[in-house]
């Protein structure tokens, strides 16, 4: 059938359907939470070089595999290369990234002197591993404002627009990690 006949058959299409329906509408079934996980990127990491931030990185990690559909964060299994390295070291937060889901998280021990939420820390580095950049200054409400919300603030939770942000990233089927540049992200 060419396509000429075919934009001319479809309103009568349509019409028998919706004779057949009792004149109503008839949805699809929505698929359900299996097919949207089914379809997620896994972006694998490693926290074995953590240290005393291992169970942070572990809550990071779930506020982003709660908040989003189209990429997963899991533990790579054992002679696994990972995505994503986080370590700990004196320094100030920092997230050097290689690529959309590919990079190294350090988690700075200096910010958590200061008295800055070690949760809060996992969660916006790992948020720039998955395409965020910083939003300085920012309000406690958003999670790419880093430092700038204070120590006072414990939210690790991505905004509205964050989320969105992470789902439009990974939800092409043509992402790929791994780009000639390496760009790092001090917090």
């Amino acid at each position: 059938m060419t396509s000429r006949r075919l934009v001319r058959a479809l309103p009568a299409a349509v019409a028998a359907t919706l004779a057949l329906a009792g004149g109503q509408a008839v949805a699809a079934p929505a698929a359900g939470p299996q097919a949207e996980h089914a379809a997620a990127r896994v972006v694998t990491y490693d926290a074995s070089g953590a240290a005393e931030f291992k169970d942070a990185v572990s809550k990071g990690v779930a506020v982003w595999n709660e908040s989003v559909t189209n990429v997963q964060l899991k533990p790579a299994t054992s002679g696994q290369r990972a995505n994503v390295r986080i370590v700990a070291d004196d320094g100030w937060p920092r997230a050097a990234v290689d690529g959309l889901g590919s990079g190294t998280v350090y988690f700075g021990r200096q910010a958590v002197d200061q008295g800055y939420n070690t949760v809060r820390i996992s969660s916006h580095e790992l948020g720039h591993i998955l395409g965020l950049p910083d939003k300085k200054p920012g309000p406690c409400s958003s999670l790419m404002s880093g430092s700038t919300a204070g120590t006072s603030c414990a939210n690790p939770n991505p905004d509205a627009s964050e989320k969105a942000e992470v789902e439009d990233n990974f939800g092409g089927a043509a992402v790929t990690s791994g780009t000639a540049r390496t760009t790092v992200y001090a917090d």
